[in-house]
């Protein structure tokens, strides 16, 4: 028997999670100097944070600790379970890192037991669809190993494309310079990016507008989808408080691929990616061309 886990950074709903046996460790985060552990949303909803963000308050993450997961994981051991966890993309965070040391340290304590570390090589809901298919693969009666190999496969199957509509809080997080911010802000551009396999988020496109943004995300999915305008497997929508244009993507995404219609998952941009992205990010996770 083994347990499925995840990180924080997975932006699936916590109903999702408990409903499937999913066990998650929390990412830890810093709104103006003040600590918070990242608990889905529940002490801190997610309207607040990004609320407080457009206040001017600043918030910083921090991965977690080899610590954190050794007691993690030895928790689930002592229950008499294996474990499959699967990871933050380490293209973006260190957190695998420690994940793998822990597993090392339980390794010698805990012979008997199976402790198999998955990088997702994504974030948010790609990260997300990666959980959704090793609860799939589990349920049809997939050994941990199997479910392992298989991800790892996979996972260079999920396209994961973003676009934000104001940079804003990507010049304040000194992600994007300020003199190059500003002109952007002043043009209009609405910097299109994606997540690529090493699991590092690039920008590809500079676009002015937040429509043609739109439009040029649709335009990239519909050249990478299986079966094109056909595709009918998993899609995801993530937005940071701006469900406005996350209905508009959706419907957008819906005009070209019908059999998506009404299939789509919504979902909002967690505290992790949302405290580097601020509010005002969209993206999109689907099945596509390998990426490797």
């Amino acid at each position: 028997m083994y347990v499925i886990t995840c990180c924080t950074s997975v932006d699936l709903e916590e109903s999702y999670l408990v409903e499937n046996g999913v066990r998650y460790i929390p990412f830890h985060f810093e709104l103006d100097g003040v600590p918070h552990v990242d608990d889905l949303g529940r002490t801190l909803p997610y309207s607040e944070l990004y609320e407080a963000i457009r206040n001017g308050a600043v918030s910083h993450t921090s991965q977690i600790n080899i610590m954190e997961y050794y007691s993690f994981f030895k928790s689930i051991f002592e229950e008499g379970y294996d474990v499959l966890h699967i990871t933050l993309s380490g293209g973006l965070s260190g957190s695998v890192n420690s994940a793998q040391n822990a597993a090392a340290m339980l390794a010698d304590e805990f012979p008997d037991r199976v402790l198999k570390i998955v990088d997702s090589v994504n974030a948010s809901a790609g990260h997300g669809i990666l959980v959704e298919w090793a609860v799939e693969h589990k349920n049809a009666g997939m050994s941990i190993e199997e479910n392992a190999t298989l991800l790892e496969s996979e996972r260079m199957n999920i396209q994961a494309w973003f676009f934000t509509t104001t940079l804003k809080y990507l010049i304040r997080g000194g992600r994007v310079s300020k003199a190059a911010g500003l002109i952007g802000e002043t043009l209009g551009i609405c910097p299109l990016l994606m997540i690529d396999a090493e699991g590092k988020l690039i920008p590809m496109e500079k676009v002015r507008t937040k429509k043609k943004v739109a439009l040029a995300l649709l335009d990239r999915m519909l050249s990478v989808t299986e079966n094109g305008a056909d595709y009918s497997g998993p899609c995801h929508v993530c937005h940071s408080d701006c469900k406005e244009d996350a209905d508009m993507m959706i419907a957008l995404i819906e005009s070209r691929f019908p059999n998506l219609v009404g299939k789509i998952k919504l979902h909002e941009v967690g505290t992790i990616i949302g405290s580097h992205t601020g509010p005002g990010t969209i993206g999109v996770f689907f099945r596509g061309v390998r990426k490797d």
